[in-house]
Formats: structure tokens, C-alpha cells, sequence
């Protein structure tokens, strides 16, 4: 080979490399753009990682011992945390008030219920679940362990029989609850802290004398209608008696959600139920997906 002829071939083979190292950048560099009909890793409009998606995180799992259940009114149901050595967890935090919420909605989001289950000294939770109607369930277990993070695990429970599905409500700003009506202010955006006031009145009139439920003049529950993801929600200290009850809450997407407030008036805690649409807000990655 002359020497004209494997200089040619050499400066063709420096293109080739040349040419390929471009490639590889451009396609999978960290400033390449997406392609059409793609999405990336961490979406625009995404915001703080919402809870209650996985069963297991940062060491802790919940275990159900009746994923499968019946239709029935009072169903006993069974469950421990277990830490990272499988053994289960016995020391937990007060949060608001109790050592851990349970959370249980059908999937459809037309059953709720925000119960407090019994802890025995062997780590075994005990709490009787209306299951009435039969379907797919998801029970929230929202709780901190002593020298452990705050965390919402949720598993699901199948309860056997006819199912029959609800629609999601329609987005409204008002819920009645036997005579009282819950007013709803305040426009959610996705990824940046959104401020939700209620206020409650009674047959027309304004209610001037809500009690303490779980430490605050009313406690709130916010669930992605797409996927059941737990949302962040803290009750904020301006909240009054007299109302209104005011929360802080992150949305982590825009779209549907249903929301779930517990107050307690007369002795009895009721739940007004909303069904809010989100808009489009700024995002905010740096959630940690706790609900209280």
C-alpha cells in the first residue's frame, strides 16, 4: 500500500470516529432534546414526588395479611410495617395526634374512610374496614417510626363481589354533607404550594365553633385521580374556629383530583368531598411526598 493510499485511509477512519462520537452525543447527552411523541425523565410541569404509590420505601414495607376480602360492613383487616430486616416495627411517632392514619378509598374514589387502627406489642395493626361495596381498594398507611422518616406506604385490597363503578364527580366548589355545605376558595397549580380555604356552614348559616380534629380545626386528604397518589398537604396556623380552615398543598401534576376534608362540629367529624381540576403551575422537584 503506498504511503498516499494509507494516509487516505487513515484521515476516512479519524471522520468515522469523528462522526459517531457526534452521534452518541447528541443522542444521549444531557442537553439533547426529546423527540417528537416522547417524554422526558422529569416532565415541565411535574412537581414534588407524591406518597402512597409504592409499597415498600427507604427500608420499610407494609404487609397486609387479607389482600382479598369480601363485602361486608366490618371487616377485619390485619397489617404490620415491617423495617428492613423484615422484622415488623413496634415504636412509632405521634403525628397529629395518633401513632399512624389509615387512609382506605375504592379506586373509583366513591368510598372513604380515615381510620386509626389499634397496635398490639407484637407490631400487629387491628381496624375494622366498611367494605360494603364490593371492588379495588387502596389503603394508605401514613405514619413515622421512631428514628425513621415520615413516610406513606399503600397497598391494595380486592374485596369480592359486584362491582359497579362510579363516575368521578364533577369539579365543584361546594359539597353537602347531611346539613352542612363546605365552600372551597383558593386555585390549585401544579408544583408550586397552593393555599386551599374551606368554610362550613350550617342550614344556610356560618358555623362558628369547630372543634379540634387530629389538632386542627379540620384535617385534609388529596388523592390523584389518575393513579391514587397521596398527596402533600399541611394545615396551616391562620386557621380559626370560626373559619376559614386553611391548608397548603403541592399538586405534583395538572389533572383531576379528589379531595377529602374531615372537621368535627357537635362532637362529630363528617367529610366533605371535592373534586378540583389542577392547572399547569411551576415546577418544584423538591417534595418529599408526606401527606400531613
Amino acid at each position: 500500500m503506498s504511503t498516499r493510499t494509507r494516509v487516505a485511509a487513515f484521515l476516512t477512519a479519524l471522520a468515522v470516529v469523528f462522526a459517531v462520537s457526534l452521534w452518541v452525543g447528541h443522542t444521549f447527552g444531557p442537553d439533547s432534546p426529546t423527540p417528537a411523541g416522547r417524554t422526558t425523565a422529569h416532565p415541565p410541569n411535574s412537581g414534588a414526588q407524591p406518597g402512597g404509590l409504592q409499597v415498600t420505601q427507604d427500608g420499610y414495607t407494609l404487609e397486609l395479611t387479607q389482600p382479598l376480602q369480601r363485602a361486608r360492613r366490618n371487616a377485619p383487616v390485619q397489617f404490620r410495617i415491617l423495617d428492613s430486616a423484615g422484622a415488623p416495627v413496634t415504636r412509632f411517632q405521634k403525628v397529629h395526634d395518633k401513632l399512624l392514619h389509615l387512609i382506605v378509598v375504592r379506586n373509583d374514589l366513591a368510598a372513604y374512610e380515615h381510620l386509626h387502627p389499634v397496635l398490639d406489642d407484637d407490631g400487629l395493626w387491628r381496624v375494622p374496614i366498611d367494605f360494603s361495596l364490593a371492588g379495588d381498594y387502596r389503603l394508605f398507611a401514613d405514619f413515622t417510626p421512631v428514628g425513621g422518616p415520615a413516610l406513606t406506604l399503600a397497598a391494595n385490597v380486592h374485596v369480592a363481589g359486584d362491582y359497579d363503578p362510579w363516575p368521578l364527580p364533577e369539579p365543584s366548589t361546594t359539597a353537602t354533607v347531611d346539613d352542612y355545605t363546605v365552600t372551597l376558595t383558593g386555585t390549585p397549580k401544579a408544583g408550586a404550594a397552593s393555599t386551599l380555604s374551606f368554610t362550613v356552614a350550617r342550614n344556610g348559616a356560618p358555623v362558628g365553633a369547630l372543634q379540634r380534629y387530629l389538632g386542627a380545626y379540620g384535617h385534609l386528604v388529596a388523592l390523584r385521580a389518575a393513579d391514587l397518589a397521596y398527596l402533600h398537604v399541611h394545615p396551616l396556623p391562620s386557621s380559626r374556629p370560626t373559619g376559614p380552615v386553611e391548608f397548603s398543598a403541592t399538586f405534583p401534576s395538572a389533572g383531576e383530583y379528589r379531595l377529602f376534608l374531615d372537621f368535627k362540629h357537635l362532637d362529630t367529624v363528617r367529610t366533605a368531598a371535592f373534586t378540583v381540576v389542577v392547572e399547569d403551575g411551576v415546577a418544584d422537584h423538591n417534595g418529599d411526598g408526606h401527606g400531613h
